[in-house]
């Protein structure tokens, strides 16, 4: 087939590469000029980094470097994903700086996809499939405040985290970062030493990990492993997970109670008047944020001002300076507002129609493993599953993309996906208390929705490796089998058993 792919970050490079591997025809549409998607320098604010470490944030056959640091930083991410497109050979079938302005489907089910390469004008091309790998980090999410006018007018900066990329544009100036997740502490501690202050402000303070529990463990034995996502109750419990939500719960309770009380006191939360509301067990409610290195440190030296359990009620200018006015009362010096207040999920480029059908009504994606919009013909997303494990999510999304194609599926009769699909929204609307990102966020069930997936391929890693991954932390490489198994069935003489 002649197949479109929207996005060059993790899922729309793995998408090309196996797709092309399986014989197709494939074009990537990268709308900006490097590959890398969340990760192009387009986005690398200062002081980005990981959440996993190295050995596990990777692609099962292509290991980062091993001259890399342990938590690499944003822009090794982006060099180790160009030298993916270059390693396997996917430049040619990659087209950079050309956004997709319309994509469009014929009644013969096929794509007129429209785009507009650097300095041209727009073309069209037709495509029998279209893959949408934009990513749930499509389009920056920056509140509408009051004043926001006349603090531009009188020399002020509003920007999201991911468009503030010059550090000497917080060189002695008021700095005010919104929110409380990663990319706000990581902008913070990165701009702390150059700005004039630092305030965070964050509406909710969430629990957080340190990447090294107690100085010594690293947290990846406790939740970068099966048993730490079998902590957390997923849609359907069974076997081991059972057992830790039903007779074994006070056992489960007490692990998570310790983990709390050696966060709270590691940190020293209690002093900083950092202490969240809530239990620990509320860290799996959407994102599981990692500690920014010296973060804690500069509040407690009163290099960052933390206000917690407040918002921006208003912009203001007086006097030739500029103020943030909080909802606690406060009125803070602010020259520069930075937001980490997250992301839309968005598909402009598709007509209202069709994204109407790819949608619940409460605005959801109406994905099935996150992946295909059932009744939608020649469409899946990529990517479209926020994961702790987010390379490999993507790789395995990209190879039950190639077996969609493929006819080598096996999946339920179309209102059976609807109704899980329906069912699982409902789930992540409840756990995540509405911080679902629209039906696009699994953690901290990442392994579970591999292991869908691989279901539906009628593969698996075998029961050897799923018990050493509930001891131990998920090892991409592991799965590289996978792809290989793929095409020993796709490939098999009709008749013929394919992996005997």
């Amino acid at each position: 087939m002649k197949i479109a792919i929207i996005g060059a970050g993790f899922a729309g490079l793995t998408t090309a590469r196996h797709l092309r591997d399986f014989g197709h025809d494939v074009t990537v549409f990268e709308k900006v000029h490097d590959v890398g998607g969340v990760w192009s320098t387009t986005r690398l604010y200062p002081g980005v980094s990981t959440q996993n470490g190295k050995d596990t944030y990777c692609l099962s056959d292509f290991p980062m470097p091993k001259d890399y640091p342990e938590w690499p930083s944003g822009w090794q991410v982006q060099k180790y994903i160009e030298s993916y497109a270059d390693h396997f050979g996917l430049r040619p079938l990659i087209r950079l700086s050309t956004p997709v302005t319309h994509a469009a489907q014929g009644a013969d089910g096929r794509w007129t996809v429209t785009y507009r390469p650097e300095g041209g004008e727009e073309r069209s091309e037709v495509f029998d499939f279209l893959t949408i790998c934009n990513g749930i980090f499509s389009a920056p999410a920056v509140p509408a405040f009051e004043g926001a006018e006349d603090f531009r007018a009188a020399g002020g900066m509003i920007c999201h985290s991911s468009e503030f990329l010059n550090l000497d544009d917080a060189r002695g100036r008021h700095v005010v970062v919104i929110g409380y997740g990663k990319s706000s502490c990581d902008v913070a501690v990165g701009l702390a030493d150059a700005a004039g202050s630092m305030t965070v402000v964050a509406r909710e303070l969430i629990w957080k990990m340190p990447k090294k529990l107690g100085g010594v463990l690293n947290y990846k034995y406790l939740f970068l492993t099966r048993m730490g996502e079998g902590l957390f109750p997923y849609i359907q419990l069974k076997g081991v997970e059972k057992f830790l939500h039903g007779a074994g719960r006070p056992v489960r309770n007490s692990m998570l109670g310790s983990v709390q009380g050696l966060i709270t006191r590691q940190l020293g939360l209690k002093k900083l008047g950092a202490l969240p509301r809530g239990s620990f067990e509320r860290i799996a409610r959407s994102t599981v944020s990692l500690v920014t290195d010296g973060f804690f440190d500069l509040v407690r030296q009163g290099r960052i001002a933390l206000k917690r359990d407040t918002a921006i009620a208003r912009l203001e200018v007086a006097d030739g300076r500029r103020f943030a006015v909080l909802t606690s009362g406060d009125r803070i010096p602010a020259d520069v507002v930075i937001c980490g207040t997250g992301w839309r999920q968005e598909v402009p480029f598709l007509d209202a129609e069709v994204q109407a059908r790819l949608m619940d009504d409460r605005g959801n994606f109406r994905l099935y493993r996150h992946i295909l919009p059932v009744g939608v013909r020649n469409l899946a997303f990529n990517g479209y599953n926020s994961s702790f494990f987010s390379p490999l999510s993507a790789e395995m999304g990209a190879l039950w993309v190639a077996a969609l194609i493929g006819g080598a599926l096996r999946l339920p009769p179309e209102r059976d996906q609807l109704a899980a699909t329906d069912r699982r929204l409902r789930w992540m609307e409840e756990r995540t208390e509405g911080k679902h990102a629209r039906g696009t966020n699994i953690i901290p069930f990442s392994m579970h929705q591999i292991d869908e997936l691989l279901a539906d391929m009628d593969l698996s890693i075998g029961p050897m490796q799923r018990f050493m991954e509930w001891q131990l932390p998920v090892k991409p490489g592991s799965y590289a089998r996978v792809a290989k198994d793929l095409h020993r069935r796709m490939e098999a003489p009709a008749g013929r058993p394919a992996l005997a």
